[in-house]
């Protein structure tokens, strides 16, 4: 149920206590106007509970109706539907009794009338291939969540602040549980992941397999993600694959593992590259022998060190200008470059 749904059914059933003939239950049971409701909540807004943990909604012996499976999905649906749709003064009330003096019993009541508001927004994720009765669960923790957070005195309606509580609960559940690899570790991830079918359909993609360039670029833009992101995302929604599998019914068809390719480099070749760079490093710290001091120790400072150090930091060091730095350090550079060379050849 959208929050607009669950407003709607709010107002009719408060249409007869709207304006200055609203009325609401005060805790001794009689009936007072919203305008007076109101001014005793503001009055105990000094013993407000700065942070409230949020009990198991459990009150005389009563607790939250549970999805089961498939099955029960009917049956939970009708349950929910005898919880009444608060009015909005009744709503108001009732978060101020959770918010202000921990009352079980008011936060139940703020929870259950909202169950369908959970429901409605769970059916949209049943195209994810997991159990409805889950998804709703977890719905129903982002609404106790949202209980537990909801100020009534910043004026809006609770369906409105909890369904963004109920989404992302939903959503971070299906994140953990669609794959059997961690996916949607982004924002943008999560954004693509929740979007992709709906743009896949809006522009006619929905065959298998990778799309066309234009329809990655133009679902890319749209989104505000890189085109890569988008293949990646939109192979991975194809589901979870075991490289395990045949390539085909046939015994002897071999394995899709056997197809893939080792991208890193063999031992051979690192063991190449390693002895080169030793190679190379021998052959620098000998032809550093035909520096002075001053020219290995600049030399060094400008071309070794990382970061390097600046013309101006080496002139105050020597007490020269920038200039005359930057010569020795050519100079430096064309004599060790002359003495690799010559050993280079010596060793050829």
């Amino acid at each position: 149920m959208t929050s607009s749904a669950n407003n709607t059914g709010a107002d009719s059933n408060s249409a007869t206590t709207t304006g200055q003939n609203a009325s609401a239950a005060a805790a001794d049971g009689t009936r007072i106007s919203a305008d007076d409701a109101r001014e005793r909540a503001q009055a105990l807004e000094e013993k407000t509970a700065d942070k409230v943990a949020l009990p198991t909604p459990r009150v005389t012996g009563q607790t939250l109706p549970a999805p089961t499976d498939e099955g029960g999905l009917a049956a939970y649906l009708q349950k929910i539907r005898q919880f009444p749709i608060l009015s909005p003064e009744e709503e108001f009330m009732l978060a101020k009794r959770w918010r202000e003096h921990a009352d079980v019993e008011a936060a139940h009541r703020l929870i259950t009338s909202h169950l369908r508001l959970v429901a409605r927004i769970a059916m949209g994720y049943r195209g994810y291939g997991l159990p409805i009765s889950e998804i709703i669960s977890e719905g129903n923790v982002g609404l106790m969540q949202a209980v537990k957070r909801f100020e009534p005195d910043k004026g809006y309606r609770l369906a409105t602040y909890a369904m963004w509580w109920i989404k992302a609960a939903i959503q971070e559940y299906i994140l953990r549980s669609w794959s059997l690899v961690k996916i949607g570790t982004t924002a943008a991830q999560k954004k693509l992941f929740f979007n992709l079918r709906k743009l896949k359909s809006r522009i006619n993609a929905l065959e298998s397999g990778d799309m066309t360039p234009e329809q990655v670029k133009e679902i890319a833009e749209q989104l505000g993600v890189p085109e890569e992101d988008v293949i990646a995302m939109n192979r991975r929604l194809a589901g979870d694959a075991s490289l395990n599998a045949p390539l085909r019914a046939d015994e002897d068809s071999g394995e899709w593992q056997d197809w893939l390719v080792d991208e890193t480099a063999n031992q051979e070749e690192d063991l190449a590259e390693r002895e080169e760079f030793d190679m190379r490093m021998r052959l620098l710290r000998q032809a550093m022998e035909q520096l002075n001091e001053r020219e290995r120790r600049i030399f060094e400072a400008r071309r070794l060190q990382e970061p390097p150090l600046t013309l101006e930091e080496l002139s105050k060091e020597f007490g020269v200008s920038r200039e005359r730095i930057r010569q020795i350090e050519m100079r430096a550079f064309e004599k060790v470059q002359k003495a690799m060379r010559e050993m280079v050849a010596e060793q050829a």
